[in-house]
């Protein structure tokens, strides 16, 4: 048999490998890039080549006919068409570890606080692993998150998810860098999506400090990055929480905001073709809400927890705004923050009105959880009154427990109010309640 034939004899044994057709750039509308020809599925990776500068990274987010939709991760300046598109390798992956606590990083992973590259000793997907909901272990135990409200009057427990509703000014971040700093966890994951580049190096620096910044994982993404990027960030800050779960370890999540995540998808989705729906939010918003939220909470036996508060901001502090709306129907609880309270320079501002937490009833005996609810009906007695009261029109005697609260305001406040570096536990907390309680009239 002659050398030829050898060869041709062996190359038939190969098995043929189709290589990703790589394609070229028709169109830029936006943020939203179009190329033809190009041979990739949905959420994989492309480059797209710049002259004289390095390629621009993007997803594939969508496609029409034989036009498929990029988002770009990164600038797109010096793009033009008929730019050649090739798609990556892989599913993309981010740095995860032990490594990163104390670093602050933005959504691609890489670091933003000038403390030298990142040395992570293990990797993870933005796409976490889907848990049976019968498979998850209940939550049935009490979490101290050392605010003195959320810890008497609206218990939370490990594996929770919680919003906190507010309007702009109102002291949601600070009240998150509260939890940050003395709720009882291993590892907070914090994720700043969408916020001012300003108030991320204050939240850092300013509210959760060099203390808790030392046992957290900062993930941030401004308001000027695209918004794919802020998508990742939301992702990237949810996949470490479930890493560090899965580890066994228990695990707190804060993310501000829920309502920037909705946005950038809004933009995603609109820059796409996706027709609006409510309030000019496309469904896909929807449905993305939930696949994010439901990854929170209890592991498998034998796993950790991920407690997971959400601030969502009410547009003119409108509850009923279609974002704040879904995210209630989904969350384990919610806790408003109001405006007319942080104008008295009453903080935390939090509504006992109009908060709830669902899960208290589980985690509380009967004997208390009837003192709670005692403590919020005076209250609540004592602010329907309170007009009359302010204008003198109130007559002492016309109700008991309105009655009570004038005659132990003082106490009740500072019951109500905290500062940010101060520590309240749940065992103090709910004893302070109960002393406050005992004296109200039956």
């Amino acid at each position: 048999m002659s050398l030829h034939e050898r060869l041709q004899r062996r190359l038939s044994r190969l098995v043929p490998v189709h290589l990703p057709m790589a394609g070229r750039l028709t169109r830029m509308v936006g943020l939203t890039l179009e190329a033809v020809g190009l041979d990739a599925v949905t959420g994989s990776r492309c480059q797209i080549e710049r002259e004289g500068l390095p390629a621009v990274e993007a997803e594939v987010v969508g496609f029409s006919g034989h036009a498929t939709f990029l988002m770009p991760v990164s600038t797109i300046e010096g793009l033009k068409p008929g730019a050649r598109v090739y798609p990556m390798a892989g599913l993309a992956r981010f740095p995860a570890g032990m490594r990163l606590l104390g670093r602050v990083l933005d959504g691609r992973g890489q670091p933003l606080d000038g403390a030298g590259p990142v040395h992570a000793e293990d990797q993870v997907s933005l796409q976490g692993a889907v848990i049976n909901p019968l498979g998850r272990q209940p939550i049935r135990t009490p979490l101290d998150v050392g605010v003195r409200t959320i810890n008497a009057l609206f218990t939370v427990g490990r594996g929770q998810r919680m919003g906190l509703f507010a309007g702009s000014g109102v002291g949601k971040s600070v009240l998150l860098g509260m939890m940050a700093r003395h709720t009882q966890a291993d590892i907070t994951i914090v994720g700043l999506i969408g916020e001012r580049g300003r108030e991320v190096k204050e939240f850092i620096d300013d509210i959760l400090g060099l203390e808790g910044l030392r046992r957290a994982v900062v993930v941030a993404s401004p308001a000027d990055d695209p918004p794919l990027l802020r998508l990742h960030a939301a992702a990237y800050a949810t996949a470490l929480a479930e890493y560090y779960r899965d580890k066994g370890l228990h695990v707190l999540l804060l993310m501000d905001s829920l309502t920037r995540f909705a946005q950038a998808q809004r933009e995603i989705a609109l820059a796409i073709g996706e027709p609006p729906a409510t309030k000019g939010y496309p469904p896909s918003v929807f449905a993305k809400l939930p696949a994010l939220v439901e990854r929170a909470g209890n592991g498998r036996d034998g796993q950790g927890s991920m407690t997971a508060f959400y601030t969502v901001l009410t547009e003119g502090d409108d509850l009923q705004d279609p974002v704040a709306d879904a995210a209630r129907a989904i969350l384990d609880g919610h806790l408003v923050l109001s405006r007319l309270l942080a104008d008295e320079g009453h903080f935390p501002a939090i509504d006992v009105e109009g908060s709830i937490s669902r899960l208290m009833q589980v985690l509380s005996d009967p004997n208390y959880l009837r003192m709670s609810l005692r403590f919020k009906q005076m209250w609540s007695r004592y602010r329907q009154n309170r007009d009359l009261i302010s204008l003198g029109a109130y007559a002492r005697g016309a109700d008991a427990d309105t009655d009570h609260v004038l005659e132990h305001r003082p106490e009740i406040l500072a019951f109500l109010r905290q500062t940010m570096l101060e520590a309240a536990n749940l065992d103090a907390s709910r004893s302070h309640l109960m002393h406050l309680v005992s004296s109200l009239p039956s």
